[in-house]
């Protein structure tokens, strides 16, 4: 990692991705870590999900965000750091009329920065199993829908 300061407007070399209809700007990458900026419109949400070898962590800075958490439902505002242990179950989800913004990172990175741009390739409306799949190379095994 090279030292020094992201500026507020910027993300590592310019990048912005479009992941599940929220833009993520990376702003951190390492080995052992990697943070990104996220925008959240209302709306926009991460189904349940596993990231077998991270630890993940947001810190909320605009909204509320509205999240799933080892089969609990919570939230978070501003301020509200959110921790979701490796191998914990966890969906996050805009259920506002208004934008949210957050701090991410997790550690290890591991493939999650290759995801980014592999979702961000399927384009801005990509097939669900597509999605699926392409997490589960990376990482990130979704969960299955519940039964009603």
């Amino acid at each position: 990692m090279i030292p020094g300061v992201t500026k507020s407007n910027s993300g590592i070399d310019e990048i912005s991705w479009n992941i599940l209809g929220q833009t993520y700007v990376p702003k951190q990458k390492s080995e052992n870590s990697m943070a990104w900026h996220a925008t959240l419109p209302k709306g926009t949400f991460v189904p349940p999900h596993i990231h077998p070898t991270q630890d993940e962590f947001i810190y909320v800075l605009e909204g509320r965000f509205d999240l799933l958490l080892n089969g609990v439902e919570t939230y978070a505002e501003p301020g509200d750091l959110i921790r979701m242990p490796m191998n914990i179950p966890h969906g996050i989800f805009n259920k506002t009329d208004s934008t949210l913004k957050c701090l991410f990172w997790v550690a290890p990175t591991g493939k999650l920065f290759d995801l980014f741009w592999a979702l961000h390739n399927l384009g801005p409306e990509p097939n669900p199993a597509d999605v699926v799949a392409v997490s589960a190379k990376h990482e990130v095994d979704f969960l299955p829908p519940e039964e009603e």
